[in-house]
């Protein structure tokens, strides 16, 4: 089968021919039709994430189709649509299992990055940890929902019920699909972007943001809460300033550069900074049981397989809204 193979670290990945995998007694093998690009897959290709299981096929926001089982898997069947997502097994045993916490599992295995992804024409995954789609979600558009939809809602949910003005820094993948969330709430969306940058601006604008503009900028309003998707530590102390008293700061990304430091009184008044980390399999139920009644749709830019190395560049620099998606032949 084709894949797409990362050798090393700050290299390119290989467009290779590999044996098409065989699954486990608990894993199902599913055929790839789409697979997100995501940000954290240039993290592991830029080695900014430890030990990678290299060699390595990417990508973790995968739609397909299951075409074989494992002989122990009950729960789907030959034909189902599932998603692949980030998590993609946990040991139910360690001391964050047992309570409730496998997004810290001491054991976890992570799709793309310890077992191999979906830059490829087929990939195997634990029955267990596949979400069940239904089979009008059978689009490129549907993949990117499997990462930045995911830790988007996670990071949302951490925010608070109760926030009503809410901050997106970096308006990328997870941003422009939390944003359509967010509005259909009822919450007041503020768009954060790279300085100048105007057209994503008015994209968030498009997508019910009411205030958009350059990440330096001071919004209108006091904020309740702040994600961050960028991953610049800088701008936490800033999230911080435009919070009101009692807000919550999330980091919503696996990796950021380091957090300069700042004053007290920016975290004074009980304001809290919190990571996001992975996200649990209620997480995906909860946010697939959601989107039907939302109407949220996600803005791609499709490209071949064989043009992930592109699609990672176009990425890195900003070049296109929403998300990046590699559909398979």
């Amino acid at each position: 089968m084709p894949a797409m193979v990362l050798t090393a670290t700050n290299s390119a990945l290989q467009y290779t021919m590999v044996p098409v995998p065989v699954p486990g007694t608990e894993q199902v093998l599913v055929k790839v039709i789409a697979c997100g690009v995501c940000r954290t897959d240039l993290h592991v290709v830029d080695g900014e994430l430890p030990h990678p299981a290299l060699p390595l096929i990417p990508g973790h926001e995968i739609v397909g189709r299951v075409v074989a089982l494992g002989k122990m898997v009950t729960s789907l069947k030959e034909g189902d649509l599932v998603g692949i997502p980030w998590l993609a097994y946990t040991c139910n045993t360690c001391r964050y299992c047992r309570k409730g916490l496998e997004n810290l599992c001491e054991h976890a295995l992570f799709t793309g990055y310890t077992v191999n992804g979906g830059y490829a024409g087929y990939t195997v995954a634990y029955a267990a940890y596949c979400i069940s789609l239904d089979s009008g979600m059978a689009v490129p558009g549907t993949a990117p929902l499997l990462c930045a939809g995911l830790i988007g809602f996670r990071a949302y949910m951490m925010a608070g019920a109760t926030a009503r003005r809410i901050g997106l820094y970096g308006f990328g993948a997870a941003a422009h699909i939390l944003a359509q969330v967010a509005v259909r709430q009822g919450k007041e969306v503020y768009a954060f972007t790279r300085d100048g940058d105007v057209t994503t601006q008015a994209f968030a604008r498009e997508l019910g943001a009411c205030w958009a503009g350059d990440a330096s900028a001071t919004p209108p309003e006091k904020l309740d809460a702040a994600i961050i998707f960028a991953p610049a530590g800088e701008l936490v102390p800033k999230a911080l300033a435009d919070t009101d008293k009692g807000g919550v700061v999330v980091c919503g990304g696996i990796h950021m550069s380091d957090i300069p430091s700042f004053a007290y009184n920016l975290l004074w008044e009980e304001r809290v900074v919190r990571s996001v980390a992975n996200l649990t399999r209620h997480d995906g139920v909860t946010f697939f049981h959601l989107l039907p009644g939302m109407d949220v749709h996600t803005t791609i830019k499709t490209y071949p397989l064989q043009e992930a190395n592109l699609a990672l560049q176009q990425l890195r620099a900003g070049e296109f809204q929403g998300a990046a998606v590699l559909v398979m032949e």
